[in-house]
């Protein structure tokens, strides 16, 4: 069925480029300071996510416009990116400005009205996407957008599709924003059962504020783990033995979650200096952002019941005192991130949690008994909270899904009934 057939009798489909002018800009010699020191607004593919372009992060000068092919599009004039990352990004000027060649320019038409091509080219966005073509930096070209096959209803009725798309958007969008303050709040929750956990308050309602329960202690974590320790009875483990090999790439964040997706040979691994541990321990990104970023893990299920890993983890063995999920929960705590962040030495970009910041550290340390009881209670209630972040997450694909419905049925003609 062609695109014709999809649309009401009385609208016509042209190719944009038979109803638009489009043109794209261009970027002055980077070579040339001069012209960079204009009052010539100049629009860069990064900021068309501003919705309306009041101003330039850049301005160029008439003589950089002069020896270039950066060319003054005026007010109104609607943006769309043509390359890498940004392609099929929007926006309109709200002034005059010029734009590197990462993007065109499509000028209004007294046919077409401006808002209902933006939401045109906003619902061929994946499609535009699909086109770009090259590996690194994937571009559509303006033969592309000019041969798009443009629905036109009488301008009447573009006025009042456009009424009903953003009528229908803004009841979305509203429920979007409840949708992340409820996701947001559920980050917060998580991090409260955390604090109550580690206060014994999960478990006790009637602990006073600032004291710690009966019956548990402050221990600083190297009298009740061994940290960064060697795998045992390694003499006499054969060198073509596989292993598990677990690069920080495949440790999720804050979940508890590995891929175990990479075996070695244990004498290829011996090789590197790779980190060793074992079935059960807590491994811990030392560096940064991994570790602000929460890669911390309990390792199980590994091949042979060993593994090796980036040289940036630090790994805790727990003790006959510790339940090692204990220890996993205390670690992932936000509050516990921070501090460990403040306590970071080394170069800007490299900067590492030092291994005696985690030995000295005191963690509070109820009976082991116990301990397995706030570990039960705990992972019942984020148990429930991962239920609703993934009822969250499918509701917000389901929101960008109902968005593109919206969109297809506005230019088939079928959002709005006018009467002929």
């Amino acid at each position: 069925m062609t695109e014709s057939n999809n649309i009401p009798k009385h609208w016509e489909l042209k190719k944009l480029g038979e109803v638009c002018i489009t043109t794209s800009g261009g970027t002055p010699n980077r070579d040339n300071s001069k012209f960079y020191q204009g009052n010539i607004p100049w629009v860069k593919s990064g900021e068309l996510d501003r919705g309306l372009i009041l101003d330039t992060e850049e301005k160029i000068s008439e003589e950089a416009i002069k020896n270039s092919s950066a060319k003054v599009f005026p007010k109104g004039t609607l943006l769309i990116a043509l390359y890498g990352a940004t392609i099929g990004k929007l926006a309109f000027l709200g002034i005059d400005a010029a734009t590197n060649q990462a993007i065109c320019g499509i000028f209004k038409n007294e046919n077409i009205d401006s808002n209902y091509l933006y939401h045109f080219l906003f619902y061929k966005k994946p499609n535009l996407v699909k086109q770009g073509i090259g590996g690194a930096q994937p571009n559509i070209s303006q033969g592309i957008l000019k041969n798009l096959d443009l629905p036109i209803p009488p301008l009447p009725e573009q006025l009042t599709i456009v009424s009903k798309i953003e009528e229908l958007f803004g009841k979305l969008d509203n429920g979007i924003t409840q949708l992340k303050t409820a996701k947001q709040q559920l980050k917060v929750y998580r991090q409260s059962l955390l604090k109550w956990a580690f206060e014994g308050k999960l478990t006790n309602k009637n602990i006073k504020e600032g004291e710690l329960p009966k019956g548990w202690k402050a221990v600083q974590i190297k009298e009740i783990t061994i940290m960064n320790p060697k795998i045992p009875d390694r003499e006499n483990i054969s060198k073509h033995m596989e292993v598990q090999f677990l690069p920080m790439k495949l440790v999720e964040e804050t979940i508890n979650k590995i891929h175990l997706t990479e075996v070695r040979k244990y004498e290829d691994v011996l090789k590197g200096s790779y980190t060793p541990f074992i079935n059960g321990d807590v491994i811990f990104a030392k560096v940064t952002p991994c570790m602000e970023n929460g890669k911390i893990a309990i390792v199980d299920n590994l091949k042979n019941g060993i593994g090796f890993g980036s040289s940036e983890f630090h790994v805790l063995r727990s003790g006959n005192k510790v339940n090692n999920k204990f220890i996993f929960y205390y670690l992932v705590q936000d509050r516990f991130r921070h501090e460990a962040a403040s306590e970071m030495t080394g170069a800007v970009g490299l900067r590492r949690v030092p291994k005696q910041f985690l030995e000295n550290y005191f963690i509070p340390l109820p009976p082991i008994k116990q301990q397995q009881l706030i570990v039960s209670e705990l992972e019942s209630k984020l148990t429930v909270c991962d239920k609703i972040e993934e009822t969250i997450s499918q509701s917000l694909q389901q929101a960008e899904t109902l968005r593109q419905s919206i969109l297809k049925k506005a230019f088939e003609g079928k959002l709005v009934k006018m009467k002929q």
